[in-house]
C-alpha cells in the first residue's frame, strides 16, 4: 500500500497499521489473541529474546501484533521513531518515572496536572526520586526549580480541568540546552491538533482511552519517543540497552522494565478498539473543537456563569500560544457558577451532558471537580492548582451545539 509522509493527512490515522501487510487480505488488522508465539528454528527464537530478529513476539506481555499495528499508527501520527503501548495512560505515565529515574533524582512537573500524575508524582518522591511542582506557564519558574540531578521536566500541553498552558517552546529549548528528557502528555490535544515534537519534546505520553480512541470503550495508553533526546548521554540507561540503535535505547528500557516487568499490558481487543476510533479521530477533534468554542463564548456571556476556562477566548490567559502552536482548541472546557451553592442544581437539570467522570468520549460529560476527582487532593492542593470548589468540567461530544446550548439555558434558568 502508498504511505503517506504528510502526518497530517486523515490517510495516516486510517490506513497507517496496514503498512506492513494484513492477513488473508483483511481491510482492518485483526486481533492477534496468541499469548505464545512459535518460531521454526530456535536460532530465531534467540534472536528475539536478544533483539537481533526485528519484528518477532516471543510472548504477549510485551506486544502483540495487533498493538504493535496500533503503536504504528501512534508512531506516525506523532512523528516519532516509536511507540510503546499501555494498558492504560497512567500505565505509560508510570513507566517513565519508574524506569527512568533513580533515587537522587530530580523531576520539575506543572503544578497544574491530572489528579492521578499529581498522585504517583507523590508516590516517587517515596522512592527518592524529588520532585518540584512549578507554574510552568512560567519558563522563569521552570528553570528556577532546575537541579544538577533534574532528569525529567513535564508537563501536559492543556491542563484538566484548568485549561492551562505550559510555556511549551521555551521549556523545549531549556531542556535541549541542558540536556533534560522533556516529557509532554499529549492526551487532550492528540496529535490531530498539536505534535510536541515541534517544541521539541523528548517523550509524548498519552492516554489513548480519550482523544484517540473517542468512543469511551476501551482504556489504552502510549509512550512515543520523537528521536530529538539524544540517549547515549542519559545517566540512568543500564549497560544491557546501550545497544543499537541509541534512539531507541530509552524506549527499550521503557518496553523492557516498564512493560515486560511490570506488566501493564494492552490487551488486543483493546488495541484494535483503539486503532479503529483513532480512523476518526480529525473528524471528531474538528467538530468537538468547534462546539466547544461556541459553547464556551455562550456560557462566558452568560450572566450567571462568573468564569470560563477554554484556551479559545481571547481572555484566556493562555490565548495566544494555544492560537500559534495548536489547530484547534480541544473539546476540553471548565467554567464557575456565581452562585456555586448552585452548582448541584443546576447540573442535576441538564438533560444531555451525562454526570460522569472521564474525557473524550463522543457523549459530553459533566462533572464537579472538587468533591470528585480532586477531592483526594485535599483543598490546600486544590488552591494552588485554582480549582475552585464550583468548578465544573465539561468534555463536549458530537450533540450539536443548538442542542447543547438550548439544554444548558433551561439549566442555567
Amino acid at each position: 500500500m502508498p504511505t503517506f509522509e504528510n502526518s497530517d493527512s486523515t490517510a495516516d490515522n486510517v490506513h497507517s497499521d496496514r503498512r506492513f501487510g494484513v492477513e488473508h487480505g483483511g481491510i482492518h488488522k485483526p486481533i492477534h489473541t496468541s499469548v505464545q508465539y512459535g518460531f521454526d528454528r530456535i536460532e530465531e527464537l534467540i534472536g528475539v529474546f536478544q533483539g537481533t530478529l526485528k519484528g518477532g513476539y516471543s510472548y504477549a506481555r510485551q506486544g502483540t501484533p495487533t498493538s504493535a499495528a496500533l503503536e504504528t499508527k501512534i508512531t506516525r501520527l506523532e512523528q516519532g521513531v516509536g511507540t510503546i503501548s499501555f494498558a492504560t495512560g497512567m500505565a505509560a505515565i508510570s513507566a517513565i518515572f519508574l524506569t527512568l529515574l533513580r533515587a537522587g533524582d530530580h523531576v520539575v512537573s506543572s503544578r497544574y496536572v491530572f489528579g492521578n500524575t499529581n498522585s504517583i508524582l507523590d508516590t516517587i518522591q517515596g522512592f527518592g526520586i524529588n520532585v518540584s511542582k512549578v507554574d510552568a506557564g512560567s519558563v522563569a519558574a521552570v528553570e528556577a526549580a532546575l537541579l544538577p540531578t533534574t532528569r525529567i521536566v513535564f508537563v501536559e500541553t492543556i491542563a484538566n480541568p484548568g485549561t492551562q498552558i505550559p510555556d511549551l517552546v521555551a521549556i523545549g529549548d531549556l531542556c535541549r540546552a541542558r540536556g533534560i528528557v522533556y516529557v509532554i502528555d499529549n492526551t487532550i490535544l492528540s496529535p490531530a491538533l498539536f505534535q510536541p515534537r515541534a517544541v521539541g519534546a523528548s517523550l509524548v505520553v498519552q492516554s489513548l482511552t480519550k482523544t484517540i480512541a473517542g468512543h469511551g470503550t476501551a482504556l489504552g495508553g502510549a509512550v512515543t519517543d520523537t528521536g530529538l533526546f539524544d540517549w547515549t548521554q542519559y545517566p540512568n540507561i543500564a549497560a544491557t540497552y546501550r545497544k543499537g540503535d541509541p534512539t531507541l535505547w530509552g524506549l527499550q528500557q521503557i518496553r523492557k522494565k516498564g512493560l515486560r516487568d511490570m506488566g501493564g499490558t494492552l490487551s488486543p481487543e483493546q488495541a484494535h478498539s483503539i486503532s479503529i476510533g483513532a480512523e476518526t479521530l480529525n473528524l471528531r477533534v474538528q467538530q468537538t473543537s468547534a462546539t466547544a468554542l461556541a459553547l464556551a463564548e455562550w456560557l462566558a456571556a452568560h450572566p450567571k456563569i462568573s468564569a470560563v476556562h477554554y484556551p479559545g477566548l481571547p481572555s484566556h490567559p493562555h490565548h495566544a500560544q494555544a492560537k500559534q502552536l495548536f489547530k484547534a482548541y480541544s473539546w476540553l472546557l471548565s467554567f464557575e457558577l456565581h452562585d456555586a451553592a448552585a452548582m448541584s442544581d443546576v447540573l442535576n437539570r441538564l438533560q444531555l451532558p451525562i454526570k460522569a467522570t472521564g474525557l473524550g468520549d463522543t457523549r459530553t460529560l459533566i462533572i464537579p471537580v472538587a468533591p470528585t476527582i480532586f477531592w483526594e487532593a485535599g483543598a490546600e492542593v486544590r488552591a494552588q492548582m485554582g480549582i475552585a470548589d464550583g468548578l465544573v468540567r465539561l468534555s463536549v461530544g458530537l450533540e450539536s451545539l443548538d442542542d447543547l446550548i438550548a439544554d444548558f439555558a433551561q439549566a442555567l434558568a
